[in-house]
This record gives structure tokens, sequence and C-alpha cells, in this order.
């Protein structure tokens, strides 16, 4: 699938102070200022998170309330149910309170709760409100959810249940009747820092509690690579608090992880250090594959595990789920794909919506992403629980997917999400309807542009600018995600060196030359594109720099991610010397 390639502008007169000031290569001065780092002291802060850079927690809005509530809970000793989503972030979350509480409580009167996906759904549940009830819970502490529970948690309060809700989802104008609501997001939340995901709120307050008894930082930094665990999987934007959390806690994770992250690390057969990728694309897969294929419960047993023995027996169980989850949403990948493939109007709709019964429901949320990936456009997967149809959304860069469902809403018994990614339920009949509302509104609504992905470049770069010291700064901006992403770069009129070559028959080796530097890279599923490689031809690359280790011996390469006819009517000389409007437009499209 062709890409549009973007290049991010920049303000040149921001990147030539910077330069005077930091005295690094200007194209990482340009990629510094794309994430509105402009100054010496903003760069200071950047590459050198302090621990002590953490905000405040009593800042939080309700934070006396919450913790006044807890201490009454002790005082009474009430019994206090932990409850939390079944994702990494709920599990995460639940793990650090339930363990941080047993330190400080009467352990019989602690329990934890996770709804299961299938029979329960999102968030708190009408089950989980009964078990609280029938085993005499007084107080429950929601974690990563809660802010849209107004009736259930209305109906806890007339049996008496008190709720504390942390959460960091969107708040809608009615909140629920919580004796304390921990969430920056509130319009009213005088918190600085608004995009703390779930497990961050949590430790928010386990930090509050811990200050008010004068407990040590240990007993609270110590949950630091389940925050991180969790900023990570829940792609919350890895700036400012985040990042010093997620920095500290990729340390602890390296140096001292949890039993369970401990386990996972063993299991996915992951070399340290663990970089924030690793805990994106081996830990949180087998965390989440527990709700997806079985019960989420198990996951928070394998993270307050006191033994690392015990913490394998239940990350084996996760890395089974991980296995079964594989093999499920490849085999349902593979049937939805051949349904639009021999049906022309499916293949050449603006939208995809696909439905089989039989489909497991704890996949089809990957399978959407999947389909994407061949069918770059808004795409819905349906199956079926019980006399429900039920399925998950997902989206493509720039189009608003939860606006499209609202107006679909005439044949939905149920819907929710944000821009991106949303669920539905509805009846059986109503998806051939909804499946021909759903492409009407996405063909009236979506731009042309949306159709096709984009990829966002950093900076153009000359290869002779890629060397030992560039690249040891450039691993100084980790750790990467939402709001400071990996740099991609652009190298213009490169050649084959001749020595290029397809591999496993789905990637590419590179050995490219560009004015006599030569350098290597792989580019993976790339073997389509070889022929312009082996043209003789120059062309264009993007790509992030990696280092490289075999036989003991590092080298830097780049992992190359594109490639296209060179477009430059002459080669680079590095990016101080040239601006990309030199060679195209300057945040637009080519």
């Amino acid at each position: 699938m062709d890409k549009r390639w973007n290049i991010l502008e920049t303000d040149a007169n921001k990147v030539a102070a910077l330069h005077a000031e930091l005295k690094i290569h200007p194209v990482l001065c340009q990629v510094l200022v794309q994430r509105q780092i402009e100054t010496f002291n903003q760069a200071k802060e950047f590459f050198r998170p302090q621990i002590t850079d953490l905000l405040d927690p009593w800042l939080m809005k309700d934070m006396d309330k919450a913790v006044e509530r807890i201490f009454e809970a002790f005082s009474n000793n009430e019994k206090i149910l932990v409850y939390g989503d079944y994702d990494v972030d709920g599990t995460t979350s639940v793990a650090c309170m339930y363990q941080f509480l047993q330190k400080i409580y009467h352990r019989h009167l602690l329990d934890f709760y996770i709804p299961h996906r299938h029979r329960e759904g999102y968030g708190v549940s009408q089950l989980g409100v009964e078990f609280a009830r029938e085993n005499g819970y007084t107080l429950i502490i929601s974690l990563d959810c809660g802010i849209k529970s107004v009736t259930l948690i209305e109906y806890a309060r007339s049996l008496g249940i008190d709720f504390i809700v942390c959460d960091h989802h969107l708040p809608d104008a009615t909140l629920p009747p919580a004796v304390a609501i921990l969430n920056p997001k509130q319009v009213d939340c005088p918190y600085p820092y608004k995009e703390l995901c779930g497990c961050g709120v949590g430790f928010k307050l386990i930090t509050a509690i811990s200050q008010h008894l004068g407990l040590p930082e240990e007993d609270y930094y110590c949950y630091l690579d389940l925050v991180a665990t969790a900023i990570a999987a829940d792609i919350v934007p890895m700036t400012r608090e985040n990042r010093v959390l997620a920095y500290y806690g990729l340390k602890k994770v390296n140096e001292k992880p949890n039993n369970g992250i401990h386990a996972l690390i063993h299991l996915s057969a992951v070399k340290r250090p663990l970089l924030i990728n690793n805990l994106v694309f081996m830990i949180a897969p087998r965390v989440n594959a527990a709700g997806r294929m079985d019960d989420a419960k198990k996951a928070v047993q394998m993270f307050i595990a006191r033994t690392y023995e015990e913490a394998l027996t239940y990350a084996e169980m996760l890395h089974s789920d991980n296995s079964e989850r594989k093999e499920t949403d490849s085999s349902i990948t593979e049937e939805a794909l051949a349904i639009i493939e021999k049906d022309e109007i499916l293949v050449n709709r603006k939208s995809t919506v696909v439905f089989q019964s039989h489909w497991h429901k704890g996949v089809v949320g990957i399978v959407a992403s999947r389909l994407i990936e061949k069918y770059y456009r808004p795409t819905v997967v349906l199956t079926q629980s019980g006399e429900v149809v039920s399925g998950s959304a997902r989206s493509v860069s720039g189009f608003n997917l939860y606006e499209a469902i609202h107006a679909c809403r005439e044949h939905l018994l149920g819907y929710g999400g944000h821009f991106a990614a949303a669920g539905m339920t509805l009846l059986p009949e109503q998806v051939p309807l909804f499946s021909a509302k759903f492409e009407e509104i996405v063909s009236a609504t979506i731009q042309p542009k949306h159709l096709v992905p984009e990829i966002n470049i950093d900076a153009i770069v000359a290869l002779k600018d890629l060397n030992p010291i560039f690249f040891k700064i450039l691993k100084q901006m980790e750790p990467f995600g939402p709001g400071n992403m990996k740099p991609i770069f652009i190298a213009s009129n490169v050649v084959d060196s001749g020595y290029s070559r397809i591999v496993k028959e789905m990637h590419i080796r590179f050995s490219l030359k560009q004015d006599n530097v030569l350098m290597g890279g792989i580019g993976f599923n790339l073997a389509d594109k070889f022929p312009i490689v082996h043209s003789g031809k120059p062309f264009d690359i993007l790509f992030t720099l990696d280092e490289n280790e075999w036989n003991g011996e590092k080298s830097l390469q780049m992992k190359v991610i594109d490639l296209r006819e060179s477009m430059a009517s002459r080669q680079l000389t590095g990016v101080s010397s040239q601006k990309p409007s030199d060679l195209y437009a300057s945040g637009s499209d080519f």
C-alpha cells in the first residue's frame, strides 16, 4: 500500500537558537523543537528526567477526600474492594493498590475484583457491585474505570457502599456520586498534568497515602515498573510526568522488576535492557490476552505473586492465552479478508463492516486493526453473543470514528468509544442496515487523504551525519511514545551499493550509498519494493536509526520503513545547509 510522506514543519529560527545553546547536530535540534523543547533548560529537563519532577499528588481534586475516606475505613475496620478494568492499565492499577494496602491494612479485610470481559463488559459492573454487597465491602476503590458509571455507583451508594473513583477517561457532564473522584481531566481539577493513565492516577493516591503516613519513598516508588507498563500499553502521551514515570519505571524493569514482569520477560525471551517498545509488544499483549481469552484476574495474581516461581505459574497461563489469541485473531483475519476479497462491492467501499456469529469476541478489535493494514479505512468487526451482536471498530488517522457511529445510532442498542476506537451492540437483523448506514456516513464525510496512510517525517538527514555521537544523543530521547515518537528520517538520492538483497522472501537487507558513504539497514515486509533498489537509480528512504549487535560487535543500522524512486533533483548535503522546502513542500503531502 502506498503511503503519504509528510515532512513536519519546524521553525528554523527556533532550531538555530537551540543549536546555539546545545551545540548538537541541527537535525537533533529540529527533532527537539518539534517536541516543544526550545531552550537549554527544557532540554536539560527532557534529557535528564528527575524523580523530584513528579507533581504533588495533593494538587489533584478530591485527593484529600479520598485519603480521608480510606483512613476512615481503616479506623472502622471496613472491608475494602480494589476494582479495576481487565486490560493492562486496569490490572497493573489493581496490583499496585492491592499490594500497597496489604502493607498498611488488615489483609483479611481486602480483596480485588476484575470484571470478566465477556460476561460483564468494561467498567463497573452490576455483578461487581453485587459481589461487594454479598461480601460486606463498604468501600470500593475503582481504578481505570468508574467515571461514567453514574447509575451503578448510585445503586452502590443506596446499598451503603462508597466509591473512590480513580480514572483518566474523559468525564461526562454528569459525574458519578462517589465520595471522591480522582481524574485530572475533570474541568475543575487543578492538577497541572492531564495525561496520566489509570495506573498513574492510582499511583498518585498511593503516594498521597504514603506521605500522609510518613512512609519512605521506596514504599511507593517500588511500583514504578507496573506504572511504566501501563503507560506503555495504554498509549498515553510520553510527555512531562508520564515521561518521568516511564523513565524510572523502565529503570526498575531492568534492575529489579516485579516478579510478574520478570516472569514475562523470561517467557518472551527478550533481552535486557528493555525499552518501551518491549513493554508494548512483548509484555502488554500477554497481559491483555488473559482478559481477551479467559479471565484477567490471573494477571493481577501474577503481578502480586510473592515469589518468582508463583509468578511464573501465572505468567505461563498468560503466555498460553497469548498463543491462543494469536492463532484466533490470525484465523479470523484470514476469514474476514476472504469475505471482503470475494465481494467486489465490499472491496470498493470506503468502510469495512464484517460479521460472523462464531468469531471470538475477545479479538475482534485486533482483527479490525489487522484489516486496516490491508484496507486502510474505518473498520467494524462484529460477532454474536447470545441474542445480541457486538463488535469493535477502529479508525484511520484523522477520521472521527465515534461521530460516524453516533450517526448510525438508530440501528444500535448501545455504543461508546472515542475518536479512534469504539464498541457497539445491536440486534442481528440490524447488521445489514448498520453496515449500509455506516458506509453512507463514511463516504459522505471522509476526506480522500484519510484513506491513504500517512508517515510523518521528522527531518531530512545525510548518511554521513549518522555517527555514534548522533545515535548516543538520539537514544537519550527515550522513552519514546505519543508526543515523543521515535524520530523518522528521510535520506534522499541513495543508491544500492550492489549488495542489498531479499531475505526470507519478505524483507530487504540494505547496503546503501550516498556521497560515497556506505550504510546498512533492514526493511521488513518491503520485498515487493526491491525492484526500486535493484534498478540502479537513486531512491529516497524513510527510516529510524537503530543499533545492531552481531558477534559482540555493535554497529548503526537503518530500520527502513518505506522507499520510493527519488523525487529530488540533487543529492543532499545535510539538513544544516538545506531546508525541507528545498526539496519538498514542508508540512504538505507528497
